[in-house]
């Protein structure tokens, strides 16, 4: 049992769904996962375990920023035994042909983060995405005519930054997306020896001010859960 998430032995299962949003963990549970069981209400942070296809699958809210998610990443990993972590989140697309909806996988996470700076004495470490899950996500995504893009995207640790155009350098060396956690998941997942991706929703795009409305939200961030599950389901 973990400080944070206090679930008992063997009731996390070894791949993991993380939703920043506690409340989209559950509406990911209760929609696709079979026979489910809450593990963890703490902090109101919701997790859940059940089946999809037959294979144990956890879902676990981790709040938003690297700080929140590298307490839970950190506990998944080192008290529960994860071994195959997929953040499940939305972004800020900095490319000015992205549109509303679209689904990135992330293969490596650029950042400004103030925990993972220090964690190398100054020396840059690139965290990157395992190759077989993203192949994999990229398969499932395509057999389900779900259209993707790959490359690099950026982790900020702040949501309301104080140079609003810090963005354009980032573009201007190919990231495709702003959001806050992936670049810490990748660095713990590696510290564990564990595998990681982030799939990415495009909820809105920086360089044409494009909004997604919070319909069109949920329905193109559940294309984005179920390539995961998918993935999941075939490790």
């Amino acid at each position: 049992m973990s400080l944070h998430i206090a679930a008992q032995p063997g009731e996390i299962a070894d791949v993991v769904l993380l939703p920043g949003d506690p409340l989209r963990a559950k509406h990911i549970a209760e929609t696709y996962l079979q026979d489910v069981r809450c593990y963890t209400q703490v902090r109101g942070m919701f997790g859940f375990t059940g089946t999809y296809r037959g294979r144990r699958i956890s879902v676990q809210g981790t709040g938003m920023g690297i700080p929140s998610s590298g307490i839970y990443i950190h506990e998944l990993l080192a008290d529960y035994g994860a071994r195959t972590l997929m953040r499940v989140g939305t972004c800020g697309g900095v490319q000015p042909d992205l549109q509303l909806g679209d689904v990135l996988l992330a293969i490596a996470a650029c950042h400004d983060s103030a925990i993972n700076l220090p964690r190398f004495g100054g020396a840059t470490y690139a965290p990157c995405a395992d190759f077989s899950l993203l192949k994999a996500a990229h398969d499932a995504a395509l057999a389900k005519g779900i259209p993707v893009r790959v490359g690099p995207i950026f982790s900020t640790d702040a949501f309301y930054h104080e140079e609003p155009d810090y963005w354009r350098k980032w573009a201007a060396y190919g990231v495709l997306a702003i959001e806050m956690e992936a670049a810490g998941l990748y660095t713990l997942a590696a510290k564990f020896g564990a595998r990681a991706l982030a799939l990415l929703t495009v909820s809105d795009v920086i360089p044409t001010e494009a909004r997604a409305t919070t319909e069109q939200r949920q329905s193109a961030f559940m294309h984005m859960v179920e390539i995961a599950l998918e993935v999941g389901a075939g490790v």
